[in-house]
């Protein structure tokens, strides 16, 4: 997850159309304040930060963010419409990964975010999600569940993945129907249902860690 945070509404939402488009989950914020309650819910892979920004500003936002535990090793990658050689430094010297001068193009973005993501991603690192006794390992595309290996269904593991890379968050039935089985897919939203509890069963005592939200729909979160 990418998060934007840019206060001119019309420059944010064509950040956040090209990195829908070219494949990146996004997310654009007005202002410090809106940033940091979406972080409390859910820490970015890459944050994109405007300089001049109401209330907090970005070099601000970005020593707070340096200063947090979890927040160090996030890559961060500046946006300055001054284009002056002092806000460059400035930012490069309090940690920042990289900058972009205004105005700049959407593919020198996205390509600025990729380098910066390669650069940045530890070598040898294996992508593993875990919560209480359930590991799912994305690159062996293998699920454990207290010890011993699941066998799901390639729905049933996306579910799964989509739940674990998002910890307590709220999914509709909607919402996971055009994540998992895409926009326009006709199914019902009883399908979800179905394939959740079908999860479940599998999963065995970790299958508890998936909580139905009333009038909502699921979430997943460690069962204490």
């Amino acid at each position: 997850m990418i998060y934007c945070v840019e206060d001119d509404s019309a420059v944010r939402e064509l950040v956040i159309y090209t990195l829908h488009a070219t494949g990146f989950e996004a997310q654009g914020f007005p202002d410090g304040k809106a940033f940091w309650e979406a972080v409390e819910k859910e820490e970015p892979e890459l944050v994109l930060l405007d300089i001049m920004l109401p209330g907090e500003d970005g070099i601000s936002i970005l020593k707070r963010l340096r200063s947090r535990k979890h927040g160090a090793g996030i890559p961060v990658i500046m946006a300055t419409a001054k284009g002056t050689e002092f806000d460059k430094v400035t930012g490069l010297d309090l940690g920042a990964d990289d900058y972009l001068a205004k105005p700049f193009g959407m593919m020198e973005m996205v390509s600025r975010i990729r380098a910066v993501l390669r650069r940045t991603k530890k070598s040898g690192d294996v992508h593993i999600l875990r919560m209480g006794r359930l590991e799912v390992n994305m690159d062996e595309h293998t699920v454990c569940s207290a010890g011993t290996q699941v066998v799901l269904t390639l729905k049933e593991y996306e579910l799964l993945k989509t739940f674990m890379e998002h910890p307590k968050r709220a999914f509709t039935r909607d919402q996971l129907l055009e994540q998992i089985w895409e926009a326009g897919y006709a199914v019902e939203t009883r399908t979800v249902d179905v394939h959740v509890a079908s999860l479940r069963t599998k999963l065995g005592d970790c299958g508890e860690y998936i909580k139905t939200v009333r009038g909502v729909g699921y979430r997943m979160e460690e069962t204490e």
